[in-house]
């Protein structure tokens, strides 16, 4: 692989790395994406397995579908690209955003990741909102229910929810203190989330993008990678 001219004086000066990835680059472990030609919003009616509404309607239901999704994830593992996102760190002070909610980049090794959407390993009481880890796939009871009896739910961020507040600013920060920010494999059409890149941006980041396809952030990039992140960034990262 071949680097710009401008992007080896980029990170030659740099100290922080931002990154943004996308359900893209864990769809090389195997996992489904959602927005993609088989993405899994494509065949699910959304109101009714990824709202509040639909959960207090049918928490069974959307527990099956959670269910289903964490046997999925336990069969996988981080790929090469969540590998190069560590390894980078050996380098610099990288900080990573995801909207992934599949824990990937923490069993890869990386260590200062903020999760834009939550994780589906975690779950949240309804009640008085604690917060545990549960590994179990399958569940061992559908729906599960918390000390006090209550139902939980996952912790995740559903359609018509906000964004952890928290987890929002510390990616701004990320965006806006950021010497280099990658956007990879991220459909950028999600909100706010498609905004961070933009932040970064703003304040002279040098933005990368690694994509199979243009997005609504291509136009705004320094430099542009089109292909799988499995197979660009282990390179990236050698030539590094």
């Amino acid at each position: 692989m071949k680097l710009d001219k401008n992007f080896i004086q980029q990170i030659t000066l740099a100290e922080n790395i931002g990154v943004l990835t996308g359900a893209g680059i864990s769809a090389d472990s195997g996992l489904s994406t959602f927005r993609g030609k088989d993405g899994i919003w494509n065949n699910l009616p959304v109101e009714k397995v990824a709202t509040l509404a639909g959960f207090l309607e049918d928490p069974e239901l959307v527990w099956k579908f959670y269910d289903m999704r964490r046997i999925e994830m336990s069969k996988s593992k981080p790929n090469e690209a969540h590998s190069a996102l560590a390894e980078l760190e050996n380098y610099f002070n990288v900080s990573i955003i995801t909207q992934n909610i599949d824990g990937f980049h923490q069993l890869a090794g990386s260590k200062n990741i903020i999760e834009l959407h939550g994780n589906i390993w975690e779950m949240r009481c309804m009640e008085c909102g604690k917060i545990i880890e549960n590994r179990e796939a399958p569940l061992s009871k559908i729906p599960p229910e918390s000390d006090c009896k209550c139902l939980y739910r996952p912790n995740v961020v559903w359609f018509g929810e906000a964004l952890p507040q928290k987890a929002l600013d510390q990616s701004l920060k990320v965006a806006s203190e950021s010497d280099i920010f990658f956007v990879i494999w991220t459909s950028a059409v999600v909100q706010p989330a498609a905004s961070i890149p933009i932040v970064a941006k703003r304040a002279n980041a040098y933005l990368v993008e690694i994509n199979l396809e243009d997005t609504p952030l291509t136009g705004f990039a320094n430099l542009t990678f089109r292909g799988k992140a499995v197979e660009i960034l282990p390179k990236l990262i050698k030539e590094i």
